[in-house]
């Protein structure tokens, strides 16, 4: 399920968290809604209201780091395609094989990030895509000087970090939010927004505040869980450092 469709139902939730707040208030006996139970309610709800605020705030505070973190591993990785071309036209023409089952290699994973037909950006498996076809290249390489067999040793080392990345890419894509954890802290959520509703009259000032305070957690909630998915969706890393590298190769 995608992040929007999981924050609409986190607005949804919410809202009508409030609403039955509004319905509760009609339907108690008024002796419920003394100073006493007034009181306690509120004690009650504003721990529960510190335990859902620490969560959320570190929730976005790890989506942050991680979103941050992956996106220098992936300049990392275009730095480490353009290293290796270079390793490769350093080798001689013997490499040329090599260098263009590279440029194929990074022509096929941008095209997956970006598509051109609008299609939605994914990762293709390093297995399923031949990732290590350019390794294969490699290993064929008969170095005939020390410098080639020092470039073949530097290109084979640069090749494996390629893969390792990729890998590392391709597992990431998963969601790492538990989605227990998720619907645990929308739970908290929905008892707030339920006390907002049960001791304020009701009135459109009223619904609108609950509407808009809704939509606004569920919008962090969708942040949260775009930047955990940092390949695709509506924010993702951009593919600019892979075409920067794209650009450089046979050169």
């Amino acid at each position: 399920m995608g992040g929007l469709a999981i924050s609409g139902m986190v607005f949804a939730c919410l809202f009508a968290g409030g609403l039955i707040g509004i319905w509760l208030r009609a339907a108690l006996p008024e002796h419920h809604l003394s100073a006493d139970s007034k009181a306690v309610i509120q004690m009650g709800m504003g721990l529960i209201a510190t335990m859902s605020a620490l969560v959320l705030g570190l929730l976005i505070a790890s989506a942050q780091t991680t979103f941050s973190a992956q996106r220098s591993e992936f300049a990392q990785l275009s730095s480490n395609i353009i290293v290796l071309d270079r390793v490769l036209a350093h080798y001689g023409p013997e490499a040329n094989a090599a260098r263009a089952a590279l440029r194929d290699a990074v022509q096929r994973v941008l095209q997956r990030m970006d598509p051109e037909d609008g299609s939605p950006p994914e990762l293709m498996n390093p297995k399923t895509a031949q990732a290590e076809g350019l390794y294969e290249h490699l290993q064929g390489l008969t170095p005939q000087t020390e410098a080639q067999r020092t470039l073949k040793t530097q290109a084979l080392a640069l090749s494996l970090e390629l893969t390792r990345a990729r890998w590392l890419m391709f597992e990431r894509e998963a969601q790492s939010v538990p989605f227990p954890f998720l619907v645990v802290l929308v739970c908290w959520l929905a008892m707030i927004f339920g006390s907002f509703g049960l001791y304020a009259r009701p009135n459109a000032t009223v619904v609108a505040v609950l509407f808009v305070c809704a939509l606004s957690v569920a919008g962090a909630i969708f942040l949260i869980l775009e930047m955990d998915q940092p390949y695709a969706g509506w924010i993702r890393i951009s593919p600019a450092p892979l075409r920067l590298a794209l650009s450089q190769l046979g050169q």
